[in-house]
């Protein structure tokens, strides 16, 4: 999706988004939750993980025709999202997914950083309205030969959902 673009991008990112076949990488994150009662809720009906230092951290990617896969798994809470790149409107953007929740993402290269920057989402298929996408600084990188990544999702008028950040790197 990112063209040329990818070609400046860390080792670790790229080979991360290799979708060769399945893999798995661990590593370790940090975990922080909003604390108001809706941040609460749409935590825990993704299934985000739980707060924490040190958390243990798998990811399993599974391609299969255009769409991979992403199992995470936090210190054994799992939740699963599928990505694919987006059709008509979408069709420059990364789409994922999240049960009946998709949002599509613009792929940015900002120096060592991959941006992941939301653009639009919807509920099954139907739009939502832009003010209340959610936002949140989200990017991957390498640091010390690691891929290191930063999920934050908030949302306009609740705040912080979640921040997970860590690094990955492959099984053996």
């Amino acid at each position: 999706m990112l063209g040329s673009a990818y070609d400046a991008l860390p080792a670790q990112v790229q080979a991360l988004h290799d979708m060769s076949g399945q893999r798995r990488w661990s590593g370790t994150a940090q975990v922080r939750r909003g604390t108001g009662l809706v941040s609460r809720l749409v935590a825990g009906v993704i299934g985000f993980p739980k707060a924490g230092t040190d958390v243990p951290v798998t990811v399993t990617f599974t391609p299969d025709q255009g769409i991979e896969r992403w199992t995470r798994d936090f210190g054994g809470r799992r939740f699963t999202s599928w990505q694919r790149r987006g059709a008509g409107r979408n069709d420059a953007l990364l789409v994922e997914r999240f049960g009946v929740i998709e949002v599509a993402l613009a792929l940015v290269v900002e120096g060592q950083r991959l941006l992941l920057v939301p653009r639009r989402w919807s509920c099954l298929g139907v739009p939502l309205p832009k003010a209340l996408l959610p936002r949140g600084t989200t990017f991957e990188t390498e640091v010390d030969g690691r891929f290191v990544f930063n999920v934050e999702i908030a949302a306009p008028g609740v705040g912080l959902i979640v921040n997970y950040r860590g690094w990955l790197q492959p099984d053996a």
